[in-house]
């Protein structure tokens, strides 16, 4: 059976390139019908914070990944890896130097595997110097440790950073040190930034945290970032993890650096927001337009509905929707620069007023009848309907774009809407 693990250090946020790792591990976990586990790097007792742990594993279940066992934390196991370098001391493998122990890296030896990513490689044992297991505080070393504790967990097979080959050979020589046939290793290349340097907070977030802060659906971010390793071949961009899963193909990944894409990223939530059932994205904008200052309690789920119903074809993040929204949800919303000008003249105020009143006076305040009085009242008047909706769209909602002026006034109301034209007709 498959075993993979990923291997967080509560040293700090969710990385989006650690973000991958995990989902990539979890992909093949899934597709395999094996295990995907938890390792917790947190041997630098210093900097691991449990605010950290329990913001990177809130961060996993957000983007939809579960893990099959206990989590195991390196911290407690110290005494597990002075063992096992006493052990290797003993069989002659490894020495003492002073309080810290040291691997003898046996000389003029080719160690080579076959990538699962890259395909062969190969390093000259001669280029390793003796490797430290345990330092002078007897804390274990990262490349040791992670050899312990993989082999306890029985770890098959290990999908990480290219930044990580240069420990597999040292971490090859530790199994054959204690007998056992070492995993199969995959190195994913980095992500980078759209320039091609390293990704950094100046091409946009990096931590998971961030991308969530500000509006992105959990599904799309982790589509985006299984896009960065991966394409399927049918060259299908949209797909949840669990849709992935079922299509994933280790021997399909890239073996070239990826770009990170900020735009791409929007691209694929807004296809998300569009196609996400409201009753998903209600809770999720509701609290989007409390952080906002906006009384979003005052008004039902059903009504939030109708406005998500004309919006959410047009938002990239769900952080764009309090700014598109608000006159939904207060008379208090802000009326784009220069925008009173649409109805300060008598001619604008005339048309506004009397479209007041004959909204007033509808049966049915569905939004063909509001376009079919429109359109009537800009025939009675030999002008065209434009002078009539430019004011009337700015009055009612303060924003020159927007959704359809007629099926925004539907869902606003008689009695909304017939105040804002007034006010804004001065009657």
């Amino acid at each position: 059976m498959v075993r993979v693990r990923f291997a967080p250090s509560p040293t700090g946020f969710l990385h989006i390139g650690s973000a991958r790792t995990a989902i990539f591990n979890w992909l093949y976990a899934r597709h395999t019908g094996g295990r995907f586990l938890l390792r917790v790097e947190d041997t630098d007792l210093k900097r691991s914070e449990s605010r950290f742990l329990d913001e990177i594993l809130e961060d996993l279940r957000w983007l939809g990944l579960d893990w099959d066992e206990e989590p195991l934390f390196q911290s407690r196991r110290f005494d597990v890896y002075r063992e096992k370098a006493a052990a290797l001391v003993a069989a002659g493998q490894a020495y003492k130097d002073g309080d810290a122990v040291l691997f003898r890296v046996p000389p003029g030896r080719t160690i080579a595997y076959d990538d699962l990513i890259h395909g062969p490689i190969s390093v000259e044992s001669d280029t390793i110097k003796d490797q430290v297991l345990i330092k002078s505080d007897g804390s274990p070393t990262y490349n040791f440790s992670c050899v312990v504790d993989d082999s306890h967990l029985g770890i098959t097979h290990i999908l990480r950073g290219d930044d990580h080959i240069s420990n597999t050979p040292k971490q090859i020589i530790f199994y054959e040190a204690f007998g056992l046939t070492p995993p199969r290793f995959g190195h994913m290349p980095l992500i980078l930034g759209p320039d091609g340097s390293k990704l950094s907070k100046r091409h946009g977030g990096v931590s998971v945290e961030e991308y969530k802060r500000e509006g992105f659906l959990p599904e799309a971010l982790a589509n985006y970032l299984i896009l960065l390793g991966w394409m399927p071949r049918d060259g299908v961009e949209v797909m949840t993890p669990a849709e992935a899963a079922s299509r994933f193909e280790i021997s399909e990944m890239n073996d070239v650096q990826a770009k990170f894409d900020l735009q791409k990223l929007r691209w694929i939530n807004a296809a998300y927001i569009m196609k996400a059932p409201n009753a998903r994205l209600i809770p999720i904008v509701r609290k989007c337009l409390e952080t906002a200052g906006l009384p979003v309690s005052a008004f039902p789920d059903a009504y939030v509905s109708s406005v998500l119903d004309l919006y959410k074809v047009r938002a990239k993040t769900l952080a764009e929707f309090p700014p598109m929204i608000d006159l939904f949800f207060t008379e208090d919303f802000a009326t784009e620069e220069g925008g009173q000008k649409l109805f300060e003249t008598p001619e604008s105020r005339a048309h506004l007023a009397t479209l007041a009143d004959r909204l007033a006076a509808l049966a049915d305040f569905t939004h063909a009848a509001i376009e079919a009085a429109v359109r009537s009242l800009a025939e009675e008047r030999g002008t065209k309907v434009g002078p009539i909706v430019h004011p009337a769209r700015m009055a009612v909602s303060g924003k020159s774009k927007g959704a359809g002026l007629f099926e925004m006034m539907e869902v606003l109301g008689r009695d909304r809407v017939v105040a804002r034209l007034r006010r804004a007709a001065h009657v």
